[in-house]
């Protein structure tokens, strides 16, 4: 299954390493996150250092979880794939408990006391595309098969999704479907079983929207900005109102003004307004390039896969960041209806930034160990990986 390239070891030392330039954009995007945050999250009440603290805290938090997990051993670690999962589906059902779970902003997403909150789901995302990478690749060999192959690992995307739709979060549990379907898709499952299915999970959304006031008319008033810039596109219009007051070159560092109990949110889902505002479109322009370069890196690093597990792993990690980033930039520009989901690396949180941390870490985790491994480790293409 695996074709033997040691000869091609001595070539590969001079090419750049796609690992480290995924760090190297990760650490680019921090830094860009802890210099925009400091004006973007003014509070007369707790000081104006108060989020830009909590981020620096958070940034070293993930630096350690990095470093720990990127010295993990990932096959061993694999023999408790299902106690894995298990555990996050425990987690995931008792958020909804009550007076367990913490109740905020019309959702109960958190588990801890205080300052001390944790978001279950974004690390869940993670459970389920190591618990699922597991499932596929014991499985290869029956992936064409409609039970084996394609419903028992859809009943496991399920369980998570459904869990995480109930605190409520459509756009968490949307996007472990989506990547959960992208991993069956890229394994070889079957197009006649794919496609019923996102038509089947698009019209429970539907459906789930159009029997809640709320969601209706969140994605009615998104259909015309403008027209409802004081009720439901109120954040929308003021996220656009940022770029328009930034153009091309930028207000300037602290000098933006939607922040300022103008934009709600402005320092975890809607901070990239406030870097169109006070940066302008050029950075706006290279944020986006950074996380297309990070996906381009990490295609390069999954030709070196040694295994099917590995290469599933590594690719749901690349496909939480830059799913995550796609939806986040396409709610502040106005492409997607408003939906809470922070940018990573960028965004205020320390749930997303230990995300980030976890899924830098098993990046660098595979790139030691398939360096180690096997001079003969590299593939040619995506399909040897599959064949």
């Amino acid at each position: 299954m695996f074709r033997d390239q040691s000869a091609d070891a001595p070539r590969a030392r001079f090419v750049v390493n796609p690992a480290a330039i995924i760090v190297v954009c990760a650490i680019g995007l921090t830094i860009l996150g802890l210099t925009i945050l400091f004006s973007a999250s003014v509070s007369f009440k707790q000081g104006p250092y108060y989020y830009l603290q909590k981020q620096l805290i958070g940034v070293a938090l993930a630096a350690v979880v990095c470093f720990v997990t990127s010295r993990l051993n990932l096959d061993y670690l694999r023999r408790y794939a299902w106690w894995i999962a298990g555990a996050f589906l425990v987690l995931l059902a008792l958020v909804l408990v009550p007076h367990v779970g913490v109740w905020r902003g019309g959702a109960r997403r958190w588990l801890g006391y205080g300052p001390m909150l944790l978001q279950v789901s974004e690390f869940a995302k993670l459970g389920l595309v190591f618990c699922l990478a597991h499932y596929l690749a014991l499985n290869q060999t029956r992936i064409g098969e409609f039970k084996r192959g394609f419903l028992f690992p859809l009943l496991i995307i399920g369980a998570f999704a459904l869990l995480v739709q109930r605190e409520p979060d459509f756009g968490t549990a949307a996007l472990m479907i989506a990547v959960g379907l992208v991993l069956l898709f890229l394994t070889g499952a079957k197009w006649r079983y794919i496609l019923p299915t996102v038509a089947g999970v698009v019209a429970m959304f539907g459906l789930a929207v159009a029997l809640n006031p709320n969601r209706l008319r969140r994605i009615t008033a998104f259909l015309d900005v403008e027209g409802n810039k004081q009720g439901g596109t109120y954040q929308l219009y003021q996220a656009l109102a940022a770029f328009a007051a930034g153009g091309v070159d930028g207000a300037g560092l602290g000098q933006g003004r939607q922040q300022l109990n103008f934009l709600p949110e402005a320092h975890t889902d809607m901070i990239f307004a406030v870097v169109g505002e006070e940066l302008g479109l050029w950075f706006t322009l290279g944020v986006v390039a950074v996380f297309t370069i990070m996906f381009i890196a990490g295609l390069i690093h999954l030709r070196r896969a040694p295994n099917l597990f590995q290469f599933l792993l590594v690719t749901g990690c690349l496909l939480l960041i830059c799913l995550q980033a796609i939806i986040n930039l396409g709610v502040v520009t106005g492409l997607f209806p408003t939906k809470g989901m922070s940018l990573p690396f960028i965004s205020a949180g320390l749930s997303n930034l230990l995300l980030m941390g976890l899924l830098l870490g098993i990046l660098l985790n595979t790139q030691r160990t398939w360096s180690r491994a096997g001079l003969g480790g590299r593939m040619r293409s995506m399909r040897e990986v599959l064949a």
